[in-house]
């Protein structure tokens, strides 16, 4: 007995090193609170994208343990100063939502109380602060106090749940998958794509919809669509309209959408990650009239919400439907088997291992109120006409006027196919990565596109971008005019 304990001391002795003291701890958090206030003291210096690779033996696992300033030094040469800046207000490229320093708040304490948000056994408190945040977007976007939710990791496990539950509502298996038609707009995020493979439904009859002048769902070829497919047997069962697509920022036709799949008996899904919270904001409050009608609706509060990356929500008006698939029991978990107070986390969604992520949402509303959240909508929404104005200045040509941040302009080249023009235009904007910017192709045009939905993305950031724009301009001028010479030579 005595050799067994003198061997558990001594393994006690290595493994107290993960449980550190707390004189340790204040050192380990100084030096962590220096980095982040660097960070965030230069984050507007920082170039918005680095191209370039990391050297990949400073980020191996080693055996051999290293000092906390020494990893900290790597992580920032070889992650913080590569790639795209996603906290950075100079992000303009794709729909990041800056993370604001309170959400990070958040997940230390879930992470340091290692909360389990998925049973109400387990954590009344964690699960409470779940629903209550769910229970706060269901009284933003009209919601049912009845519904149910889940906050996830994102949009494509929100997705995902919610084409479950319509699959699962209108039993849409065996033989009646090839004969079941979904409708969605070409400008759907791939994510359904994805999501539908994903649930069995691979070889259902996708019917991708046309859309009008402003990349809109066109609502009289809807009808005419749904009403042709029933004439042939078929059997449509779901619509998905966007609140915010991300090609073009456009808002579906949300309340005359509704309608039709009210009248034709249809499950009615929308998602609105990237544009859904902009329903707060009193300027574009109108164009979300209808989603209250959803059976199923997406929002991305790491987009809209500004918070890091990691978080999204799904509201489901179909309790059932969505219990169908997740709600199980096992004999290991029969003490949590009660009747809980409030609906697990676990039993409307795949997870059962719940990170507490909730608490990266509720701390910042609790901290700084709704009114600065709505300040930063408004300001977004003015930045993408104030940006829109100075590329028109610069010569650019400029898609439809967007519904919210989201837009896409071009160089109109007279020298040179537009399409080339462009995209060697991209290639010096990335390389000179004061702001990023992305490109896509609408109706197979080649366009930049911007984003402007960051927390930290200011006026005097759309400035720079044009400055940006202003430089790679002339370098792509100056290639191609130096090409054009060399052939006539």
């Amino acid at each position: 007995m005595d050799s067994l304990v003198n061997k558990i001391a001594a393994l006690e002795k290595v493994s107290q090193e993960l449980n550190p003291t707390i004189e340790e701890r204040e050192h380990i958090n100084a030096q962590i609170q220096k980095f982040v206030n660097n960070f965030l003291k230069d984050i507007e210096s920082y170039p918005a994208y680095v191209q370039g690779n990391p050297n990949i033996e400073k980020l191996s696992i080693q055996e051999n343990k290293k000092n906390l300033k020494e990893l900290l030094a790597d992580f920032n040469s070889e992650v913080v100063l590569k790639g795209i800046k996603p906290a950075s207000g100079k992000h303009l490229g794709y729909v990041p939502g800056g993370g604001i320093y309170t959400a990070a708040i958040g997940d230390f304490l879930a992470s340091v109380t290692n909360e389990y948000a998925g049973m109400y056994y387990a954590s009344p408190g964690a699960v409470t602060i779940e629903n209550e945040a769910l229970n706060w977007m269901k009284s933003i976007f009209r919601f049912p106090k009845e519904a149910v939710g889940n906050l996830t990791s994102g949009g494509s496990i929100a997705n995902l749940i919610a084409l479950t539950a319509a699959r699962d509502k209108y039993q849409i298996k065996n033989e009646k998958i090839q004969k079941s038609v979904i409708y969605l707009s070409p400008q759907a995020h791939h994510c359904i794509h994805k999501a539908l493979r994903i649930i069995g439904l691979e070889d259902i009859k996708i019917s991708i919809l046309e859309l009008d002048e402003f990349s809109k769902i066109d609502i009289n070829k809807l009808e005419e669509k749904i009403q042709k497919d029933k004439e042939k047997g078929l059997y449509p069962f779901m619509v998905i309209a966007t609140a915010g697509t991300t090609n073009t920022g456009a808002i579906d036709p949300l309340e005359v959408i509704g309608k039709i799949t009210k009248n034709n008996n249809l499950w009615y899904h929308i998602d609105g990650a990237y544009g859904g919270f902009f329903i707060l904001s009193e300027s574009k409050k109108h164009l979300f009239k209808g989603i209250e009608m959803a059976d199923s609706l997406v929002v991305d509060p790491h987009k809209g919400l500004f918070l890091p990356y990691g978080i999204g929500a799904v509201l489901i008006k179909d309790k059932e439907a969505v219990f169908h698939s997740h709600h199980y029991t096992a004999d290991y978990m029969q003490d949590a088997n009660t009747v809980a107070a409030q609906i697990n986390p676990s039993d409307v969604s795949p997870e059962l291992t719940k990170h507490f992520r909730g608490l990266r949402l509720w701390l910042p509303l609790q901290i700084h109120g709704i009114k600065p959240f709505i300040a930063s909508f408004e300001e977004k929404i003015l930045l993408t006409t104030y940006f829109r104005d100075k590329l028109a200045e610069l010569g650019f040509k400029l898609g439809p006027k967007p519904d919210l941040t989201i837009s896409y302009f071009w160089y109109p080249s007279k020298e040179v196919e537009e399409n080339i023009f462009n995209e060697k235009l991209v290639e010096f904007i990335h390389a000179n990565g004061d702001v990023f910017l992305s490109s896509t192709k609408i109706d197979g045009k080649f366009v930049i596109r911007m984003a402007i939905l960051s927390v930290r993305t200011k006026k005097t950031t759309i400035d720079t971008a044009i400055a940006m724009l202003q430089k790679c301009l002339k370098q792509t001028k100056r290639v191609f005019l130096i090409k054009e010479t060399i052939s006539k030579t």
